[in-house]
């Protein structure tokens, strides 16, 4: 199987998954799934967020998902327990359609190392 389409079977596998698990079988997009993995990475799943910290939520999510592509690295968690990542190497320009298959395919890594799909 070609990779595209290996990612493309993946992705639509994680988000019929995530959607079931997270809403109703409404189908989430790529921020809500990014979202949720800023979520896990917090992890005060029991917390409400305000919009400020839903936005650092996604900034956490998107620095985790990249950090294996080498361009984040984890720093350390702060007293309240937010993680912290610096940058190792500046994103490169990317159009809209490959900034979004990047971002999938770092959120079906993520979920393909913790065991969640296949």
């Amino acid at each position: 199987m070609a990779r595209d389409e290996q990612l493309k079977e993946r992705w639509e596998d994680l988000v019929q998954k995530l959607s079931d698990q997270f809403a109703d079988g409404d189908k989430l997009d790529l921020d809500s799934i990014i979202y949720l993995v800023g979520m896990q990475e917090l992890s005060q799943l029991n917390r409400r967020f305000k919009k400020d910290d839903k936005i650092n939520l996604m900034h956490i999510a998107i620095c985790k998902l990249l950090e294996p592509y080498g361009y984040y690295e984890f720093d350390y968690i702060d007293e309240e327990g937010w993680p912290h990542y610096h940058v190792r190497e500046k994103l490169p320009t990317l159009k809209p359609g490959e900034q979004s298959v990047l971002m999938k395919e770092a959120v079906v890594n993520y979920f393909v190392e913790r065991e969640y799909i296949g």
